[in-house]
């Protein structure tokens, strides 16, 4: 996949219209690893209680819910994002900023909103009756939190298979980023104080943010800006970057796995309940990428920029929400939950939202947005 990382003016380079777009093996079966590690998990759960157990009881601090295996194994998956966000492109959005205006304006202002009050409607009252009241609390407060979280890493994957301008992209990513650093807890803590009966400690959600996003961001950008000036820019992604790829994969995998052997009695108890909470996180996935992309229509926004952006408004950083509801609720909890059924949902459906920006890449200008 071409990346690159570079364009404080932001050209738009176009792609040659021969060159095949397609996910890696795992990515492109990324829900297949999904429902693997899902089974897995499960049956080791069922099966090595004491050892689940033993797992779940290691703490940094004793009632902090932050669980050390999981917290090192997201490190992994969070570090190799950031060293692919560089800050210095973000002088140049000065140049054509009607697309990440739109992102921005959808990210933060309607996409955690929009998905408090679909998640209220579904959890606190349609689907109550087959839930119950205190999951309901706890599905809605993990949606919430995986709605709170834009995209990071995989938007690349998505731009590429839409051929949107990559420098455009990183852009966005990198502005998302930085947001989340001031807006990510206090959102989550008026969002599910505001439709659930949780509360939510929200030193506990500091801590999320210093673990998960400041923490890996700095340590990604120091080691970006001291190895490209070192070992140049080419090193940097082909070998240095790619090295963590295999590494990442497997990270996720084994967070999934602990994940569901920590829920392993929660889902077969419980598995019409991972349907039940698919339906409203499809439901707002394509509400905010239908809205982003229509804005991006009506502002005349190129399809180079705008596809990447309804992905974007689509998708979800769902490592920081796992680990954002582990922290808060418990690795065993109903939030944590409905943050991993993000994950099993999301790659079918960001390929049928890719799958339908290609076929209408008619309908936008191909000119440079201003």
């Amino acid at each position: 996949m071409n990346r690159d990382t570079a364009s404080a003016a932001l050209p738009i380079r176009p792609r040659p219209e021969a060159q095949a777009k397609r996910l890696s093996f795992f990515e492109r079966y990324l829900t297949l690893w999904v429902v693997a590690c899902m089974v897995v998990g499960i049956l080791v759960g069922k099966l090595l209680p004491g050892a689940v157990g033993a797992l779940r009881a290691l703490e940094l601090g004793q009632g902090s819910h932050i669980n050390v295996p999981i917290a090192v194994l997201i490190w992994l998956m969070i570090y190799p994002m950031m060293l692919k966000v560089d800050f210095a492109s973000i002088l140049g959005v000065r140049k054509r900023p009607r697309g990440v205006l739109v992102t921005l304006f959808v990210n933060w202002l309607v996409k955690p909103f929009s998905m408090a009050l679909i998640g209220w409607v579904f959890f606190k009252h349609l689907f109550v009756p087959l839930i119950g009241p205190a999951l309901a609390d706890q599905y809605v407060a993990g949606t919430i939190i995986l709605a709170a979280a834009p995209c990071t890493a995989m938007v690349f994957v998505w731009s590429y298979l839409t051929d949107g301008d990559p420098a455009y992209t990183l852009v966005q990513v990198s502005l998302n980023d930085l947001i989340m650093l001031v807006l990510f807890a206090p959102v989550v803590t008026f969002l599910v104080g505001g439709v659930s009966n949780l509360t939510v400690p929200f030193h506990v959600l500091v801590y999320s943010v210093i673990a998960f996003i400041v923490i890996p961001l700095v340590l990604g950008s120091v080691s970006r800006a001291l190895l490209i000036r070192a070992k140049g820019a080419c090193w940097f992604e082909e070998k240095f970057v790619a090295w963590f790829h295999p590494l990442t994969v497997l990270a996720l995998l084994a967070t999934l796995v602990l994940i569901f052997a920590f829920q392993a009695d929660n889902i077969t108890g419980r598995f019409l309940h991972v349907v039940l909470i698919a339906v409203p996180i499809l439901v707002q996935v394509y509400f905010n990428a239908g809205l982003t992309y229509g804005l991006m229509y009506v502002f005349k926004v190129p399809h180079n920029v705008a596809a990447p952006g309804a992905l974007i408004g689509a998708s979800n950083f769902f490592e920081l929400a796992v680990a954002t509801a582990i922290a808060l609720f418990g690795p065993g909890s109903g939030a944590a939950l409905a943050t991993v059924v993000g994950v099993l949902v999301e790659v079918p459906v960001m390929l049928s939202v890719c799958n339908i920006c290609n076929r209408t890449r008619g309908w936008f200008p191909t000119h440079r947005a201003d």
